[in-house]
């Protein structure tokens, strides 16, 4: 079977390839991609012809760091949904435990182990099932997004105590030494990043448990529905950022990893807008929680992300025609 990877992994290809002299549409055409996916970052795409390309563009530029290089400007929320838990965790350990367990969202080709190895924490990174494809840049770039992941998770002077590669070393070390610096083995029994165990340990400023528990449901859902589109995943999204009050269009875009305009679009393509859609998920909501007048319309503001209840009252009125006063009387036609 094919395995497949969100085509938000190419992120930056198009620029990288250019600046070193390439062409890159005719180089994905000729691996079997279609340039038009970088329109939709969540759009799977085949692994194997990703690995083919990142090799091809090596080879035919000479650029033997290629993948390490496309790795530099990458951050967290490249990811997509899951950098929205993966941020909120308590720890960087248990950020990168969340990061292990739901890589497959990703990338189906993709794993990370954890090991406890003493004082240090060990991170393999394997990529599965393709012991026939070409994998040293597809190895260097996910090592380097590990690393600039922990990066921002744990600053930008964080450093390992190795990065591992079990290919052999470049012609030129220069990039390899100025990401990570003199810390890189090759010719290793595995490929990874080794950590002090104590680095991963402490509290993260980013930290929010809530969200993360939120983030988590949110996560489950998509690993049971793969089909889902962006507009499907927007929604569940809004319906969960709700009740925390950090649901606007920029923060759902950064937790699906894409620009505003790009949520924008695929609502558009539906005859949506997010307003509208937050409305709409706001009124589902809201019959739910006021059906037989169980819920106290403070509390019920609070779980659709009012911070008064004069705001919720407002909007109640507008979307349902009738006050909320009317619907727990019986008088409006919203009521019981």
């Amino acid at each position: 079977m094919r395995s497949t990877i969100r085509s938000a992994t190419l992120s930056g290809y198009a620029e990288l390839a250019r600046s070193i002299g390439l062409e890159p549409n005719r180089l994905m055409r000729k691996c079997g991609l279609d340039p038009s996916c970088f329109s939709d970052p969540d759009a799977r795409i085949d692994a194997a012809a990703v690995a083919k390309l990142l090799e091809t563009s090596s080879v035919e530029s000479g650029v033997e760091d290629f993948g390490l290089r496309l790795s530099t400007a990458r951050r967290l929320s490249n990811l997509g949904p899951f950098s929205l838990v993966v941020r909120e965790e308590t720890t960087a350990r248990r950020a990168l435990e969340t990061l292990a367990r739901y890589v497959q969202l990703h990338s189906e080709l993709l794993s990370i182990r954890i090991e406890d190895a003493g004082k240090l924490v060990i991170l393999r990174v394997d990529i599965v099932r393709g012991a026939r494809m070409p994998l040293r840049q597809a190895i260097e770039l996910f090592v380097g997004y590990l690393f600039r992941i922990l990066q921002e998770l744990l600053g930008p002077s964080w450093q390992p105590r190795r990065v591992l590669f079990m290919h052999s070393a470049p012609a030129s070390l220069t990039r390899h030494v100025a990401m990570f610096g003199r810390i890189v083995d090759f010719d290793a029994e595995f490929n990874g990043i080794a950590c002090a165990a104590e680095d991963l340990a402490g509290q993260l400023p980013s930290a929010d448990p809530v969200m993360a528990r939120y983030a988590r449901q949110y996560l489950d859902a998509m690993i049971s529905r793969p089909d889902m589109t962006l507009a499907d995943k927007v929604r569940w999204l809004v319906r969960d950022m709700l009740p925390i009050g950090r649901c606007s269009v920029d923060k759902v875009a950064q937790h699906l990893g894409v620009d505003r305009r790009t949520v924008h679009r695929h609502l558009a393509r539906s005859g949506e807008t997010f307003s509208s859609l937050v409305d709409d998920v706001r009124a589902d909501l809201a019959e739910s929680y006021l059906e037989g007048n169980k819920g106290r319309p403070t509390e019920v503001a609070d779980l659709l992300g009012f911070s008064q209840l004069s705001a919720f009252s407002r909007w109640h009125k507008r979307h349902f025609g009738f006050t909320l006063t009317e619907r727990r009387s019986g008088s409006g036609t919203g009521g019981a």
